[in-house]
Order: C-alpha cells, then sequence, then structure tokens
C-alpha cells in the first residue's frame, strides 16, 4: 500500500497517455461483447432447438416440396408422436428491407409440435375460425407496432399480388431464446393460391418424437419410407437442421474467433508499450 501514491501519481503523470490506454481497453472490451452477443444471436436457436423433433426435407433442396401425402405415412412410422407442416412465403411488408419470417402453417397441429409458443386460447380459436387471419410473434409485432385487429398487408414474392390479413393474435416465447418474429397464416389459403402443380405440396415437415434416443432409427426410418420415389427425403434433428442452416452463413464460429484473436493481440501490444514507457 506504500507504493498507491507512487502509481496514482504515475499514471495521471502523462495524462493523454492515460486515457489513450483506458479508451484502448474500452474499446477492445466493446469488440469481445459484440462478438459474443452475435455468437449467441446466431447459435441461439441451434442450443435450444427440441431433442425430440426431426425436420424432413426435399433431399434435393429445402426449397423443393413435399407432397402432402406423406404426412400420413410419416405418421404410422413407430416412435412418431406428432407432425405438422409449412411452407415459406417470403413476403414484404411496405418495405423489402423489414424482412421478418413468414409461415403458412398446419392449424391443426403446430401447438401440438411447438408447446413453446404460447397464445391466448382465444386469440387461438379466433385464428382457427377465420382464414384470413393471421398471428405475429410478439417481437414483430412491437417492431412494427402491431396491435390485434389491425389489417395488414403483405406483397407477395412469388406468387404476386397483395395479401391481407387480419391480426388475431400475438405469440410468446416461454425460454429466452425462442423466436418471437415469426408471422404464421392459413397454410390452405396458400394452396388455394398457389399454381396447379404446387397445390397439395409442403415446404417441411417436422416430427414430435416419442423418445429422443430413437431419433436417429426414426430418421431412418423415413429416409426409406421415401427412398426412389419422385420426392426423396432428408431426415435430421432439429438442432442439426439449425446448425446447418447457420453454416450457410459462413464460419461464423471461425470469424469470431480470429476477430477476437486480433483484438487479443491488438489489446496485449497496446499494454506493453504503455508499461515499456512507464517502466523508460
Amino acid at each position: 500500500m506504500k507504493f498507491l501514491g507512487l502509481i496514482r501519481a504515475n499514471l495521471f503523470r502523462k495524462k493523454i497517455r492515460f486515457i489513450l490506454t483506458i479508451g484502448s481497453f474500452t474499446v477492445a472490451l466493446f469488440l469481445f461483447g459484440v462478438l459474443a452477443v452475435i455468437r449467441i444471436a446466431f447459435a441461439g436457436n441451434v442450443d435450444i432447438a427440441g431433442a425430440d423433433r426431426l425436420v424432413v426435407i426435399n433431399r434435393t433442396s429445402i426449397i423443393q416440396p413435399l407432397p402432402l401425402a406423406y404426412a400420413d405415412k410419416i405418421r404410422r412410422i413407430p416412435g412418431v408422436k406428432d407432425i405438422t407442416y409449412d411452407n415459406w412465403f417470403g413476403g414484404v411488408y411496405q418495405d423489402e428491407r423489414n424482412f421478418f419470417p413468414q409461415f403458412a402453417i398446419d392449424v391443426e397441429n403446430q401447438r401440438k409440435v411447438y408447446p413453446e409458443f404460447d397464445i391466448p386460447e382465444d386469440q387461438w380459436q379466433a385464428f382457427v375460425k377465420d382464414r384470413q387471419a393471421a398471428i405475429a410473434g410478439a417481437a414483430t409485432a412491437k417492431r412494427f407496432h402491431w396491435k390485434i385487429g389491425d389489417r395488414i398487408p403483405i406483397k407477395g414474392t412469388f406468387l404476386g399480388g397483395t395479401w391481407e390479413f387480419n391480426l388475431v393474435g400475438i405469440y410468446h416465447g416461454t425460454r429466452n431464446a425462442d423466436d418471437e418474429t415469426q408471422f404464421w397464416f392459413h397454410w390452405k389459403r396458400l394452396d388455394e393460391q398457389v399454381p396447379a402443380q404446387y397445390k397439395g405440396h409442403v415446404g417441411w415437415y417436422t416430427v414430435k418424437i416419442d423418445k429422443p434416443d430413437d431419433a436417429l432409427r426414426i430418421s431412418k426410418a423415413i429416409d426409406n419410407e421415401f427412398a426412389n420415389s419422385p420426392f426423396e427425403t432428408h431426415t435430421d434433428t432439429e438442432k442439426a437442421f439449425a446448425a446447418g442452416w447457420v453454416k450457410q452463413f459462413g464460419n461464423i464460429q471461425f470469424l469470431i474467433m480470429a476477430i477476437g484473436s486480433v483484438v487479443f493481440f491488438t489489446l496485449l501490444l497496446v499494454t506493453g508499450n504503455t508499461m515499456a514507457i512507464a517502466v523508460r
């Protein structure tokens, strides 16, 4: 403690040097924080993906459809508890920069497979009864200042035209990392509007299974069921599917580690240089 006064005096002897050093530390810590947030944002959905859910897509690509008739065949496979299906819509709200995921969903089975999405029963029943109804995630509703009863126009990109929806419900995730940005509407409404060659087809299936330990067996059983058919399938656990989706953006983990290493090395240089000057 007897050197405390000497240390304090030396720190403030060169105020500009002191301010620049503290500033370097602050910037470095800020960058570390930003990198941590980015990593969590990309990995969050992967970490919370259901261990008891499988995703079934077309073996060629997720943009290729699957027949609706596959649902009953998958449901009969031992170990399958529930199944639902979705279609990506990809519309635009007001401006192309206003991106949020829009899905045409299977109204009958959505909540059975995704129990983590909480919505009041009266709002859900209003959604079920109205073919033009829609449900928005809490984050998206807050972003655009939507409220129940609003009429939401979405400009179609694939089908064209403006689709209008009655917002009858807002869902919340029961876990911190649950996705609250989605926008749901009736799959049957979409099926009525698509060209004839796409009618009776879905984007992908999500399968809820009884035991997570049976995921590999059930995945193989599903793919074997449709092997050598015009629409072969590729089945993965939801976690593996989410991880593969993130990898399409590049090796995020490597980029974060590389940038973090450069920041840390720069911080060491700044600290070493400051100490050398002080000692001299």
